[in-house]
């Protein structure tokens, strides 16, 4: 077995996370960690990796496994990103070094002894694949899209660029256990559909910590759930396990409901003998023992609890009344920053009611756009029109406007002129329960924060929503409660998203930024895919008969060939 926990007992800050808690993992197995937020998945991940040590039991893995985990950014200030990468290396970049000593000395020295060492290490560095190190460095930089910062100072990069150079890092080594903690944060579609389909491949034990439920239908075999420190394992990806995890529950329900007949049979029982045995003259003393051994059979239960349904956002969103037909036109809007064009002639129109998702990778301008449409800036040319009676609520992906100081109630109140007592009962709605209310926002962790936005955002006059990445940091729990507010708002709704399960089940309009382009399409999440990669080939279809026409080339009619049956 790759991985066995066995009892093991860990408390953080006092409080217990794990009591006896064990877990198997065969080799080979790709297996996601579900749990709400504060469920102690990224702590049992740091247990496995001995980042952190268990207080009692053991977690027990090969001798020989290598494990892949990203748990900090190492402080590099003197090297490139391609160097940190080439850390992945180590081994092989020394026996290179020693290769390069001995052809220095070949040069003085072509004895037979120099020439076999030579060879040998030659022969080593070959099988252990030091010839394919540059490719395989640029092919995880480009799924990854690390690629355009490779030659850039490492200390440079902003925190998301960081965890993409370590992440690129921990693949290139190519662990036998590979340790995943949310690791579509940070990538956008391409990547994340990259990542997708590398670790589909690998032969390699991988555990994940995720919310997306998209990446984990596609990578998982096994999923594990942690709730209350107790490990529900469910066989297949994540749907299968909604599927396991509503039956079990299903089945405690009707297991709790049996037992709590028969014990009440029980107690009545008891009762009725205490009482006969009372009523008889003389008082029955068999009667009485017969009560007695029941109360005891009945302490000897093993109680079933009953399954309490988990605490939820209760969030509402009411339009406030409807804006013109015409809520918003992009008219020929282009945008050049820093010397850099991110899209030009740009024509969008969005109608009330309009379920519009922006789309695109990363540094494409999808953000720009959502700021320009809520007035945050001016496009470089091109103009924005508003409709009539058009009321915004817009959430920004970044969330440190907030004072770090201030306490959630009172960023709260800020926005929402309510009493303190309002406003309390107001946050309870988003899980913000007792003194909760008066933590500092610097104490917040990014799922708190997004929840405290959104519970402004409930109170706010409105029927448009413009959502920047709505679904970062919520666990799966609250996303689907997102979701099933989002699709009950009945007014109009646009939203940049790297979230492709959200995107499919809420967008019927996909405006797809690609190439300085931005490509409206009339369907799905997967629709737009599906068209915008037959765009993509197309225009390569294009590209290559130009060239024909200027000379007939072999390779080019044969390269057109698969793209035809491509289409």
């Amino acid at each position: 077995m790759t991985v066995k926990i066995e009892n093991i007992t860990k408390t953080v800050g006092g409080t217990p996370l794990f009591e006896q808690f064990n877990l198997t993992i065969p080799t080979g197995k790709h297996v996601a960690i579900v749990g709400r937020n504060g469920s102690g998945k990224t702590s049992l991940l740091r247990l496995i990796a001995r980042v952190e040590e268990v207080d009692q039991g053991r977690v027990i893995t090969p001798k020989d496994c290598k494990v892949g985990y990203l748990h900090q950014i190492p402080p590099y200030e003197h090297e490139t990103v391609e160097d940190v990468l080439l850390h992945a290396f180590q081994a092989l970049q020394t026996m290179q070094q020693s290769m390069r000593y001995y052809e220095e000395q070949m040069v003085h020295d072509s004895s037979e002894a120099l020439l076999e060492k030579y060879g040998l290490l030659q022969e080593q560095f070959l099988q252990q694949g030091g010839y394919e190190m540059s490719s395989k460095l640029l092919t995880v930089a480009n799924g990854l899209g690390v690629t355009p910062f490779l030659h850039k100072a490492f200390h440079t990069l902003s925190g998301g660029e960081k965890t993409k150079v370590m992440l690129a890092q921990v693949l290139l080594t190519e662990p036998t256990l590979l340790l995943l903690d949310e690791p579509t944060n940070h990538l956008d579609l391409r990547a994340i559909e990259w990542l997708e389909t590398y670790v589909k491949q690998l032969k390699q034990t991988v555990i994940i910590v995720s919310h997306d439920r998209r990446f984990m239908n596609e990578t998982a075999e096994l999923v594990v759930e942690i709730e209350e420190g107790i490990p529900f394992v469910s066989h297949g990806n994540y749907d299968d396990y909604v599927v396991a995890k509503q039956a079990q529950i299903a089945s405690q329900f009707a297991h709790y409901t049996e037992q709590q007949k028969k014990i009440k049979k029980m107690k009545e029982a008891i009762r009725r003998l205490r009482q006969w045995a009372n009523e008889a003259s003389p008082p029955n003393p068999d009667l009485f023992r017969k009560a007695k051994m029941m109360e005891k059979a009945l302490a000897r239960i093993d109680i079933v609890k009953k399954p309490i349904a988990a605490k939820k956002m209760n969030f509402a969103l009411q339009v406030d009344e409807r804006s013109g037909k015409e809520v918003f036109v992009l008219d020929d809007v282009a945008v050049h920053l820093d010397e850099r064009t991110l899209f030009e002639r740009a024509n969008v129109s969005v109608y009330w009611q309009d379920h519009l998702a922006i789309i695109g990778n990363n540094g494409t301008g999808k953000s720009t756009i959502l700021k320009m449409i809520a007035g945050k800036i001016s496009p470089t040319t091109g103009v924005i029109k508003r409709g009539s009676n058009v009321k915004i609520g817009y959430l920004a992906q970044q969330l440190d406007t907030f004072h770090l100081e201030a306490r959630v109630i009172d960023i709260f109140r800020e926005e929402v002129a309510v009493t303190e007592g309002e406003a309390r009962h107001l946050l309870a709605q988003f899980l913000f329960y007792g003194y909760d209310v008066f933590k500092k926002v610097k104490n917040l962790s990014g799922g708190e924060k997004m929840r405290l936005r959104l519970a402004q955002l409930m109170q706010q006059k409105l029927n448009v929503l413009l959502l920047d990445e709505p679904t970062n940091h919520l666990d799966i729990e609250s996303r689907e409660v997102l979701e099933e507010t989002l699709e009950q708002f009945e007014g109009t709704i646009i939203a940049v998203s790297h979230d492709r399960y959200f995107l499919q089940k809420l967008f019927s309009r996909i405006a797809w930024v690609d190439h300085q382009i931005v490509t409206v399409h009339e369907g799905s999440y997967e629709w737009a895919q599906v068209q915008q990669q037959n765009g993509a080939v197309e225009r390569e279809i294009a590209q290559l008969e130009r060239q024909l026409g200027v000379q007939r080339n072999v390779a080019i009619e044969a390269k057109l060939e698969k793209l035809y049956e491509q289409l």
